[in-house]
């Protein structure tokens, strides 16, 4: 199997169907495969009979993406892993082929980000048409767009199961980096993520998010940093300066934040592997992708 396409869904079935349609139109069924994990949704489960020739995988309760998808991923066979989002879906010229040879060319290369095209558009594929072409070698990758090579993800523990969501995406870069394979950005392979920008906009702050963030954050410290104190300082200080002091919410959320971190610390110490100094100068001398 040269491919393994890998979505993690939840209460999204409209959009799921529609990128699920979009890669039937470009994947072959005897050389790539196609496996969902459908984290704890009815709904969504309605659509296994109409793809039929789809993996399902499905938990009658949500378990929260980085474990859904350390879970999917140890299901996958294909050589190479695509990584998509229930709402993204490839929109590059030959995306397949393009794929397969990057990872023919460069043999270190371990993980590819592709550029995200975040927004509604009847023609997402005109938003790539005139761009010039941009490449570089990056700290991370974008988790609604991404491949990686299967024998460097089975050289890690996979996306973490200490972490639920935001920053999933982080821990697997650091480890990958660590093995000393490069993750490389490139723009010739595109994602239309199909995100409402003017719905979120009136949404307004989020404090989800920012919760989620915050304690998953100390967390990469505790586990991948040889001496995480200083940076668990400024994580702290910076966000209850930013966001704590200016809106109640916030401040609250801070505050269950920190009850995480210290109800979770024994927990998350278990899995404490500290980076080799190399890898934590590799990062601060990359460039970061753009989100």
């Amino acid at each position: 199997m040269e491919i393994s396409f890998l979505i993690v869904t939840k209460n999204r079935p409209e959009e799921l169907q529609f990128t699920l349609k979009q890669l039937e139109s470009i994947f072959d069924k005897t050389k790539h495969e196609i496996l969902v994990f459908i984290d704890g949704c009815v709904e969504t489960e309605k659509l296994q009979s109409q793809f039929d020739w789809v993996k399902w995988y499905v938990s009658s309760e949500s378990i929260s993406a980085s474990p859904a998808r350390n879970f999917l991923y140890s299901k996958a066979v294909g050589e190479i892993f695509v990584g998509l989002d229930d709402d993204a879906h490839l929109i590059s010229e030959n995306p397949i082929q393009t794929i397969k040879k990057y990872f023919e060319v460069n043999t270190n290369l371990g993980i590819l980000a592709f550029l995200e095209i975040k927004g509604l558009y009847a023609n997402p594929k005109d938003k790539i048409s005139a761009i010039e072409k941009e490449e570089f070698l990056t700290t991370e990758f974008i988790g609604c767009g991404f491949a990686i090579r299967k024998k460097v993800y089975n050289q890690t523990n996979g996306f973490p199961q200490w972490i639920d969501i935001y920053g999933e995406e982080t821990c697997l870069s650091i480890e990958v980096l660590n093995l000393d394979y490069d993750i490389l950005y490139t723009n010739q392979l595109a994602v239309n993520h199909r995100v409402d920008i003017e719905k979120r906009k009136l949404q307004g702050k989020n404090y989800f998010r920012f919760q989620k963030q915050l304690q998953n954050s100390f967390r990469i410290y505790m586990v991948y940093y040889r001496n995480p104190f200083k940076k668990i300082v400024k994580l702290l200080f910076h966000n209850f300066k930013k966001y704590a002091l200016s809106d109640r919410t916030y401040f609250k959320l801070y505050c269950k934040a920190m009850v995480n971190m210290i109800v979770s610390f024994y927990t998350v110490f278990k899995y404490r592997k500290p980076i080799r100094q190399i890898t934590l100068m590799r990062l601060k001398q990359l460039k970061m992708i753009k989100y």
